[in-house]
């Protein structure tokens, strides 16, 4: 028995909610364990392949769906919401209708969220135990195999919307999470309830047809996947949807009528570095590897690496107007080192009647 036995917890829980808003969550909210429905939908999607090229959600096999297997003892999950939304960005929808722009999902425009996460909720964790005493628990951010969308639904964070992102009814959908996995029995709240209602627009709204029926989506279509997850060439017969999105897609959110309840992220993190929110492409492609070290360092693009990076570009390039600036870039970078980036570039010389 942890020394937590002797407090009122559900005090403690009225605390932690106001201990995790002075550490820079927007909402905190405490769920159970068992996701059954959650997790015969992981199964059904990882059997029909729609993972892609995401082996490890495989590999973790249904640790995902029991947090008890993750950390041993886990009774409780503690949700946590940290919105991102970048007020001082360019606007989204006048980058994506500009093609010589290249297009970064409004997440990824600030520093590295898993280093903020991870460090605020370990200090929620650190505050709690000089509290009460020794307890056992685990953070994660989505590095970690863990479900959280299902798991901050029934902490009462928000529901799963259609493009199975989680939406929250005062927020939208711009926003991160974050988890503390422990064996302290604090009490539950109420799980949040669905509000889609009959809107579909972001079904549609999609440029490859990624989700391919509500709550259903198919990565190996999605445009965050093939940007960011997926290793090898993108394929071809997606690269024209893919249009000047170099880093994921916010389509899906930009047309949820709940992102109007948005609001400018207050977290310093968050704010755009390096002029990412509206970046020439000609000028993007003309980055060296030590110019990619030097300005993504810190950044959840740094993960990709300059290979996949100048894939991405190149392929934005590709779908650009012709212009001397355009085809330039792309030929200087016809000899480069990687296969990836060299065949990336050849489609996009194609584009502009310059292959061969």
């Amino acid at each position: 028995m942890t020394a937590a036995a002797s407090f009122d917890l559900r005090a403690l829980r009225r605390d932690l909610g106001e201990r995790a808003r002075a550490l820079g969550f927007d909402a905190l909210g405490v769920a159970g364990i068992d996701i059954p429905e959650d997790e015969r939908h992981l199964i059904r999607w990882l059997g029909e392949g729609l993972h892609g090229e995401m082996h490890y959600m495989k590999r973790h096999g249904l640790m995902r769906s029991r947090p008890q297997q993750l950390f041993p003892g886990t009774v409780r999950v503690l949700s946590a919401r940290m919105d991102y939304w970048p007020g001082d960005a360019r606007d989204a929808q006048t980058v994506l209708d500009d093609p010589q722009l290249g297009y970064v999902s409004r997440y990824a425009l600030g520093r590295d969220y898993h280093k903020t996460l991870r460090r605020a909720l370990a200090r929620l964790a650190t505050e709690l135990k000089q509290r009460i005493g020794p307890f056992g628990y685990r953070v994660c951010v989505d590095t970690a195999p863990v479900l959280e969308k299902a798991l901050a639904r029934d902490a009462g964070l928000g529901w799963i919307g259609k493009h199975t992102n989680l939406i929250a009814r005062d927020r939208g959908s711009w926003f991160f999470l974050g988890e503390i996995l422990t064996d302290l029995p604090l009490p539950l709240d109420e799980p949040a309830s669905a509000h889609c209602g009959s809107c579909q627009a972001c079904i549609p709204a999609c440029p490859t047809g990624a989700i391919v029926a509500p709550w259903r989506l198919d990565a190996r279509r999605c445009i965050s996947y093939l940007t960011i997850e997926h290793r090898s060439a993108i394929p071809e017969g997606l690269r024209k949807a893919i249009g000047n999105r170099i880093y994921g897609c916010d389509d899906c959110q930009l047309v949820c009528p709940w992102n109007k309840f948005a609001q400018a992220a207050a977290h310093p993190d968050f704010k755009v570095r390096h002029g990412l929110d509206a970046a020439s492409l000609p000028e993007l492609f003309r980055w060296s590897a030590a110019d990619f070290d030097a300005r993504m360092r810190g950044s959840a693009i740094y993960r990709i690496g300059f290979e996949r990076w100048s894939r991405n570009v190149a392929v934005a390039l590709g779908n650009a107007p012709t212009a001397p600036e355009v085809v330039r870039a792309l030929e200087e970078r016809r000899r480069d080192p990687s296969a990836l980036v060299r065949e990336h570039v050849e489609w996009a010389l194609e584009q502009h009647g310059m292959g061969g």
